[in-house]
């Protein structure tokens, strides 16, 4: 899903904590919904006195854009699975695995095949869950793997650096 640049900064604006607390946060997506959903919606769901303290330019940039992913979403058939609205990405806590060696299979063909196990606890901030990731894969996917997480931390501390 390809969102504007201005859709882009309205929902930045939207996860910052400094302007949008949870309260007002939850009541601009019930507005955004609300105005989608119900024609006869005004402009008064965004009167709430949660939503006073607002700069009501950037409160109508939010709710713009709100009501812009929200369409987008529909257009594009989106699901609760693939779509993950929150202020933050989940964190991985915990990494546990376990090596699965097939000797046989139900065919009665001799397989030496290895296969890693691996399961990652992540913890999601917004909705204080905490599920689990598992997957599996053979040693060279692994490694490939552990070699582009390598490479992502490389590029995050080089631009922490600028």
């Amino acid at each position: 899903m390809e969102l504007s640049e201005y859709v882009q900064k309205g929902f930045q604006m939207l996860a910052d904590p400094g302007s949008f607390d949870s309260n007002a946060f939850t009541l601009l997506l019930r507005a955004a919904f609300q105005s989608l959903l119900d024609a006869q919606a005004d402009e008064a769901v965004l009167d709430h006195p949660d939503l006073k303290h607002i700069d009501p330019v950037v409160l109508k940039h939010c709710h713009t854009a709100a009501a812009t992913y929200i369409l987008e979403a529909g257009k594009q058939r989106a699901d609760k699975s693939t779509l993950s609205i929150g202020r933050s990405l989940p964190h991985i806590t915990d990494v546990s695995w376990r090596l699965e060696y097939q000797i046989k299979t139900n065919q009665l063909h001799k397989m030496y095949r290895p296969a890693y196990l691996v399961t990652l606890n992540v913890e999601n901030t917004d909705s204080r869950s905490h599920p689990e990731i598992s997957f599996s894969c053979n040693m060279e996917q692994l490694q490939d793997l552990v070699g582009k997480l390598k490479d992502a931390s490389k590029s995050l501390e080089r631009a922490t650096q600028l």
